[in-house]
């Protein structure tokens, strides 16, 4: 197996990838080396694809803006999500997420991964869980197999970063039925997870297999964008304890990531009262440790823009 980039800096050695984003960035090499190594940044570049525009995210860099395409059961075009490809890159999305839930996803995301000349991102448990239902069954007769085998497949098609909500434990879970809240589960990912472990009694598979979701990425380079599942949905809910809960486990994987030689960044926070912005975004730093974080917000009202489920 091949040294992952985090290996790489490790070992002295520093990949080019790194020295095309300090030079885009006009930031020095070494530092932003540092910055990575550090788990602070991440510079997602899949060895299965050649990347024409790769990017940094994370300290002192740029912010970067992340386009959200994909086809669904009633719109299901592959040449379509390549036309929105387009639009998304000639207007200046730094990366493009394919959220394809439709029959043909494979194709597109073929595709797609193909032609991107930047990052891609993927949800791969939206594929699984979708084929499943389509073909009659539910979230519960998912398998475990199935979920780590479509992290895999997405990995082999050149897929950048992936999104795995691997902090919505039981525990979690519980506690946010405990507290209560007034949206529930907002993020896709989430209810997908907890639908299953409330079907089958057992804890998120991936959690419990976490190492195994390491060394998928960690063949091809990837980096784990860990998915906020428990993500708050409305004002109301904003910091309770089950958000908290997944934040605290995010970190402990952030480092376990870093240690076997795997980027990561971090998603989060959903909806958060604009005057609690600043000590929100503080303290999901502290908890995991300065990772970058893709952040799905701060999104500051329940109406209009940013209505979250």
């Amino acid at each position: 197996m091949s040294p992952t980039t985090l290996n790489r800096l490790a070992s002295g050695s520093t990949p080019e990838v790194l020295e095309r984003v300090a030079r885009d960035e006009g930031v020095d090499l070494e530092s932003l080396a540092s910055s990575v190594l550090a788990g602070r940044t991440v510079v997602p570049a899949s060895r299965a694809r050649e990347l024409e525009k790769p990017c940094g995210i994370g300290e002192g860099l740029r912010v970067k803006v992340n386009a959200n395409i994909g086809s669904s059961a009633d719109s299901d075009s592959t040449e379509a999500e390549l036309e929105k490809l387009r639009i998304a890159v000639a207007y200046g999305a730094d990366t493009v997420m394919d959220l394809s839930t439709g029959s043909t996803w494979r194709d597109t995301l073929g595709e797609i991964a193909a032609r991107s000349p930047v990052p891609l991102g993927t949800v791969p448990l939206y594929q699984v869980f979708g084929e499943v239902i389509r073909s009659g069954g539910d979230a519960a007769s998912v398998t475990e197999e199935q979920m780590l085998s479509a992290v895999e497949e997405h990995c082999r098609a050149g897929v950048d970063f992936l999104t795995l909500h691997c902090g919505v434990t039981r525990r979690a879970v519980e506690l946010l039925r405990r507290e209560g809240r007034q949206l529930g589960i907002v993020s896709r990912g989430g209810s997908l997870l907890a639908e299953w472990m409330e079907g089958n009694g057992r804890e998120n598979p991936l959690y419990t297999r976490f190492d195994d979701l390491v060394e998928m990425l960690r063949e091809y380079d990837a980096v784990f964008s860990l998915g906020d599942g428990l993500r708050p949905g409305c004002l109301a809910d904003a910091t309770d304890r089950a958000q908290m809960e997944e934040l605290i486990t995010l970190g402990e994987l952030q480092q376990r990531s870093l240690r076997a030689g795997v980027q990561v960044m971090i998603e989060g926070p959903g909806h958060v009262p604009l005057n609690e912005i600043a000590e929100n975004v503080r303290m999901q730093k502290s908890l995991c440790h300065g990772a970058p974080f893709y952040v799905l917000g701060p999104v500051v009202t329940d109406i209009a823009p940013g209505y979250d489920h």
